[in-house]
């Protein structure tokens, strides 16, 4: 019996890898190889995942700053019936990426004629997450925080929390980062303290899955401190988790 799915248009939200190029599904390279056109952030990034596994496809670029123009010819091809993959430069689409936004298009303006699919894979997140040896049971992701407007105020929310907090940071604003949460989070004396009566720690994990992998751990000012005096390692993609 043939699947219910073949005849419709389909919108696979694909993982692709965050660093290491071998971090891929089977089913997400399938997924890639079936599409009729794939969406992505950059043509030359992907163009690198593609080559790889030698994947030719259209390519549609789709990102923050492509415009509803993208979005339109998007749906367009799903009224097709096309098989459209969405990916983004790392990671999983809609996970600090606009991609949840073309998801709520696609639910809001064509219903169930498009069937909506979930091809899972990595996301910095949760690598992170997985190496840090703290709990992930219950934890706070706030994504990328803002970059003026309500920065501080994201900062307090996350010195206040009884969760850990994670965050991603970008190489030109990490050390103001962490010396916002040394202020706000003192190594030492009651206000440092969390749950188990212990000073909040920071872990630090950098270009995750790539050559340069490297982790750091201490308190606020250690950490601080630690790429203050490296600064060769103040570059490179970031994941900041501030234990509870």
């Amino acid at each position: 019996m043939p699947d219910q799915f073949q005849t419709r248009a389909t919108l696979s939200i694909v993982a692709t890898p965050i660093g290491n190029l071998g971090d891929i599904t089977l089913r997400a390279l399938q997924t890639l190889k079936d599409a009729d056109v794939i969406a992505c952030e950059d043509t030359r990034v992907s163009a690198k995942l593609l080559a790889k596994y030698d994947i030719k496809k259209p390519l549609l670029i789709f990102h923050a700053q492509s415009g509803p123009q993208a979005s339109r010819r998007i749906l367009q091809l799903l009224g097709e019936g096309k098989q459209i993959a969405l990916i983004t430069d790392a990671g999983t689409p809609g996970i600090s990426d606009p991609g949840s936004e073309l998801v709520r298009a696609v639910r809001d303006q064509m219903g169930n004629e498009v069937r909506i699919e979930a091809i899972p894979g990595p996301a910095a997140v949760t690598a992170a997450l997985s190496i840090a040896g703290v709990s992930g049971n219950d934890f706070l992701f706030m994504g990328f925080l803002p970059h003026k407007k309500g920065r501080l105020t994201a900062f307090k929310e996350i010195a206040a929390s009884e969760r850990t907090c994670i965050f991603y940071e970008s190489p030109h604003r990490i050390e103001k980062a962490l010396a916002s949460l040394a202020e706000l989070l003192p190594s030492e004396g009651d206000d440092a303290k969390g749950k188990a009566g212990q000073s909040r720690r920071i872990m630090v994990a950098r270009e995750l899955t790539k050559l340069h992998e490297s982790f750091i751990e201490g308190t606020p000012s250690e950490v601080a401190k630690h790429f203050a005096e490296h600064k060769g390692e103040v570059r490179g993609e970031f994941v900041v988790i501030v234990t509870a």
